[in-house]
């Protein structure tokens, strides 16, 4: 069997989840799917997929050699394109994820640009307010606000946002406006949670050698939308802590102010994160170096 053929079918059975899906995208026959993928669990001597009646999950192993999988095979397709010409050519579907405010404010008009620029690419921009597997799911490249953890995806830092503590003038005429930290053990606090939220929130003074000042919310609301916590301070329930790009556009309408402005939150990085590195297909690095650009140029996003 060839090894390649097998390859391009193991990678169909992990991001379709199943080996029947495989096969009906193939247009093979079940048997001849499992016979591919028990090919390559024989040659490498190790298992890849764990099957039961419901899913199709990758071991530990087999998730390293899908990673492989997909460089290997988009190398033998970059080289085929080389070849007839066409390298420098993006083409076919790019996946992209985003968080959802900040993908609709600053995504979505890159891939704009991205597919007037080639038309021979089709995008998909998937939006949520969750930690996305890009690997498991499929997906070319993610925005990530937050700090990273360890891995072996390429990550490109295109900036920083700031969170905010903030909350409408109404509340602050009301309640007091905060002058540290510690002064918000006395207020309403509206908090996000989330896989990328942390529970905490970090200020760091403004003057010079200042240390940083954690502050642990004990928070009688609680929501992992931002936009139901935005608009819980903008009609004057209480403070809530968001992202700079987040709250803008409400700062500047005067529906909302920012408070503790002498204790700035720790920043939060912005990257552009995707599995291939170097190795990635056209369409990938192509739109790569749109929107770091984009991105970098943007003055809402401090890139340091």
């Amino acid at each position: 069997m060839d090894r390649f053929q097998a390859m391009n079918v193991f990678v169909h059975v992990v991001e379709a989840r199943s080996f029947a899906a495989a096969a009906r995208e193939l247009r093979q026959s079940p048997p001849a799917v499992t016979r591919a993928v028990a090919f390559l669990e024989d040659m490498i001597g190790a298992r890849l997929l764990i099957r039961t009646t419901r899913s199709v999950t990758l071991t530990e192993t087999g998730a390293r050699y899908y990673t492989d999988c997909k460089r290997l095979l988009a190398d033998l397709h970059e080289a085929e394109a080389a070849a007839g010409g066409a390298y420098a050519k993006p083409s076919g579907m790019l996946t992209i994820t985003a968080p959802v405010q900040f993908g609709q404010m600053h995504v979505a008009p890159i891939v704009g640009q991205y597919l007037d620029q080639y038309p021979d690419i089709r995008a998909r921009l998937l939006l949520f307010d969750r930690f996305v597997n890009i690997v498991e799911e499929g997906i070319d490249l993610a925005v990530r606000i937050g700090h990273l953890s360890d891995s072996s995806l390429t990550a490109i830092k295109v900036g920083q946002v700031q969170p905010l503590v903030c909350a409408s003038p109404a509340y602050l005429v009301g309640q007091g406006w905060p002058e540290t930290p510690a002064d918000l053990s006395d207020h309403k606090i509206i908090s996000t949670i989330g896989s990328s939220a942390r529970l905490d929130w970090q200020f760091k003074p403004t003057r010079a050698g200042g240390k940083t000042v954690q502050f642990s919310p004990n928070a009688r609301w609680e929501t992992n939308s931002i936009e139901a916590a935005r608009n819980a301070a903008i009609d004057g329930w209480g403070i809530t802590r968001i992202l700079s790009y987040q709250a803008a556009p409400y700062i500047a309408s005067g529906q909302l102010c920012s408070v503790l402005d002498d204790y700035a939150p720790v920043p939060v990085p912005v990257h552009l994160v995707y599995p291939e590195g170097k190795t990635a297909p056209a369409k990938v690095r192509y739109f790569v170096d749109l929107a770091v650009a984009e991105l970098r140029s943007n003055v809402l996003f401090d890139f340091q």
